[in-house]
């Protein structure tokens, strides 16, 4: 009984009598409904919908085919629910740009999405997905596609088209693929393609005629050329793409010689020594030094003291020290933050297992407390804004939030909002309070400005807190100082091309002495409890052994 339905579900009642075009249904209190009595149909008579999203509900398991009634669907997002099937009528949605059907249960994909027109975005990740459905070059408007964490083994043959001239990332992670095809260079706009962790163990060296690429992520595959295997672990894209390029064109990368243009295909023996030897170079090139230096060694080392409040909030830290790293020339500081933006997408699972923190260590005064604070007494300046405190913040970031979904482009609920409610039905919110009580960092929600790393910071804190586990703090610190390491390298290596004021210049102009070093000097930070007694120390000498061939710690 309809009637019913909208007493039950006041959201539809809204939706249906204000004309509304979005409705958003998730968490617990919606999942209780659903295991009571399914979801109720009069959501399929909202025909003026164009941004659908019900998430994080267990209990939905399906969605009728009535779904089909939403003829002017533009979004349609089910992720984070437990669907094992979805009906095949999703090529009815004629107006469907954005789908996402991620974290769910779903063995196979229905046919039909290969007849959405109008789709550019495409996330089925962390399904137990074997195939994609054969076909998807004709989502011609195709621009994003993440099939990652699933059991997918290869690409349907179609899928590397000229048709899809649009496609500009393709995540497929995690999978079993075993092979990319050559054809790979028919996608023009391709600028990312992660295929890390899989089954690859060649690349075609037609990849390098993919002239958008900026990202790509081959890491955790056999790959059967190991210098290549060591370039894909530690290296720039660029690197990868000029080493292909002279692979698949019978010529040495960068300061090779000329191409041998008249026997392309086949093996140069006098040139392969050569070759090999440049091979060799460029692995050592690639190599990244990180240097530690002991608190024992350091008799003014910072600690931080954690109090025993923190146990039922947010209870792990690691923290640690890092000198040089260069983050004045060009665009190197740029760099550092957005790779400290990926890995909080990726090794942090959107900030839901663990945060990172950089402070710049000159205007931190130590010793540090970790500790909790009342909603209403936690003041701090958050990044970009003036004082507040720890309630009018979360209110702001919410208004923000709810702003941002609401515009029709909106494809999802945003991170902001996420992370705020990480922190929901909490007494105590965690801090990081220095010497002079002032608030650096309010995780998982965001630093003080008064810390803020800059282009002229020379040393900083690095601070990671998750409430999950001490190793998984670890696991993120170790993730990025190897990107720190990688990143100063870049910065060192490319440092003609800024200019002396630390903005992009021109080449010849160097920004600094040509004998600037990338190695970075990290210093432990010792965590001690209430009583003193030690609780961690890192980085110690279970940390940063990871498996990264291009990464020598010296202790």
């Amino acid at each position: 009984n309809s009637m019913e339905d909208t007493q039950k579900w006041p959201e539809i009642e809204k939706a249906s009598a204000g004309k509304r075009r979005e409705l958003v249904l998730q968490g617990s209190v919606v999942d209780g409904r659903i295991s009571s009595g399914g979801l109720p149909s009069a959501i399929y008579s909202l025909k003026l919908l164009n941004y659908l999203e019900i998430s994080q509900c267990p209990s939905l398991t399906e969605i009728h085919e009535d779904i089909q009634q939403l003829t002017n669907l533009q979004s349609l997002i089910l992720c984070r629910n437990k669907l094992a099937s979805v009906p095949d009528v999703l090529d009815k949605l004629t107006s469907l740009k954005v789908l996402d059907l991620s974290v769910n249960d779903l063995k196979r994909l229905p046919e039909g999405i290969t007849r959405l027109r109008e789709l550019n975005t495409l996330n089925v990740s962390c399904n137990t997905l074997e195939v994609l459905p054969g076909g998807l070059s004709r989502c011609t408007k195709l621009s994003a596609i993440n099939i990652s964490k699933n059991r997918i083994t290869g690409f349907p043959s179609d899928f590397f088209s000229e048709d899809l001239d649009l496609l500009s990332s393709v995540v497929a992670s995690d999978n079993s693929i075993d092979r990319l095809s050559a054809d790979v260079h028919r996608l023009a706009a391709l600028k990312v393609l992660d295929l890390s962790n899989n089954k690859l163990s060649e690349i075609p060296s037609e990849l390098s005629d993919c002239s958008k690429l900026k990202e790509i992520n081959f890491r955790g595959n056999k790959l059967s050329d190991k210098r290549l295997e060591k370039m894909v672990n530690g290296c720039q894209t660029k690197s990868i793409l000029d080493y292909l390029r002279g692979k698949g064109k019978g010529r040495q990368t960068e300061a090779g010689g000329e191409a041998d243009k008249g026997k392309k295909q086949q093996p140069h023996k006098k040139k392969k020594e050569k070759v090999e030897d440049k091979q060799d170079e460029v692995a050592e090139l690639n190599k990244v030094v990180v240097r530690v230096v002991h608190a024992s060694d350091a008799p003014a080392a910072l600690t931080v003291q954690v109090s025993a409040e923190v146990k039922d909030v947010r209870p792990y830290l690691v923290c640690c020290m890092v000198r040089g790293m260069h983050l004045k020339p060009g665009n190197a500081l740029k760099r550092f933050l957005v790779a400290q933006t990926k890995l909080h997408e990726d090794v942090c699972d959107r900030r839901t297992t663990a945060t990172i923190a950089t402070h710049d260590l000159q205007l931190v005064k130590g010793p540090l407390t970790y500790g909790v604070k009342e909603p209403t007494q936690l003041k701090i300046v958050p990044l970009g804004r003036k004082e507040m405190t720890a309630v009018e913040l979360i209110r702001h970031l919410q208004l923000e939030a709810d702003e941002l979904r609401k515009q029709k482009k909106r494809q999802n609920v945003t991170g902001l909002h996420k992370w705020v409610q990480i922190l929901q039905g909490k007494t105590f919110y965690p801090c990081l309070v220095d010497a002079e009580g002032h608030v650096i960092s309010f995780p998982p929600i965001t630093n003080s400005e008064k810390t803020k790393i800059k282009k002229t910071t020379k040393e900083l804190l690095l601070e990671v807190t998750s409430a999950a586990s001490l190793q998984t703090c670890k696991v993120v610190m170790d993730a990025l100082i190897a990107k720190m390491a990688e990143l100063n390298k870049f910065t060192v290596e490319h440092q003609e091309e800024v200019g002396s004021d630390g903005e992009e210049g021109s080449p010849g102009e160097p920004s600094g002495p040509r004998d600037m070093s990338s190695e970075l000097i990290v210093q432990q930070v010792r965590t001690v409890d209430q009583d003193g007694h030690l609780k961690v120390v890192y980085p110690s000498k279970t940390d940063l052994n990871k498996d990264v061939d291009h990464l020598t710690v010296i202790w």
